[in-house]
């Protein structure tokens, strides 16, 4: 997507430690997400199977566009190394939302496992700005024609 074609977004920062630790960015030139850290006082200890916790980003964004929504995701090497993983699967952000950004941190770790520690500044999550498409629903008795699939879930094999 060209530059010109990329929404403006507002970011405002909550937390001036983030200008020391290092404000929300992409790692490498093509990375799809950028990195969110955590904004703590102390070091946060994750128990296995624990509730999950929510951490401070320290930002806020003003996304102003219904055509955009951001998505914050797990780490891929902390879920997959480490078991650090969102307490709900994955953060949808609204365009309308503007308060600050929150990160559902979970351990899935089995009961017995050690904690996670998470230290203040740690990047522990990424943040996708993603498309929203909102289509016109129409109410109807039939659908049209069109694919005619049934069953779902593993319906198609497994």
């Amino acid at each position: 997507m060209p530059m010109q074609a990329c929404p403006p977004v507002e970011l405002k920062v909550l937390d001036a430690r983030l200008r020391d630790w290092g404000l929300p960015d992409w790692q490498t030139p093509m990375a799809a997400a950028l990195d969110l850290r955590a904004c703590l006082d102390a070091p946060l200890a994750l128990y296995p199977q624990a509730p999950a916790e929510l951490v401070r980003s320290g930002i806020a964004l003003h996304m102003a566009d219904p055509h955009l929504a951001a998505v914050i995701l797990p780490r891929s090497g902390l879920g997959h190394r480490k078991g650090l993983v969102m307490g709900n699967a994955l953060g949808l952000i609204d365009a309308d939302y503007t308060d600050e950004i929150l990160i559902s941190a979970w351990n899935r770790n089995p009961p017995g496992s050690a904690p996670i520690l998470i230290q203040p500044g740690e990047r522990i999550a990424q943040m996708l700005f993603v498309p929203v498409v909102r289509p016109v629903l129409t109410e109807v008795a039939e659908f049209s024609r069109g694919s005619e699939r049934a069953g779902g879930f593993g319906s198609t094999g497994v």
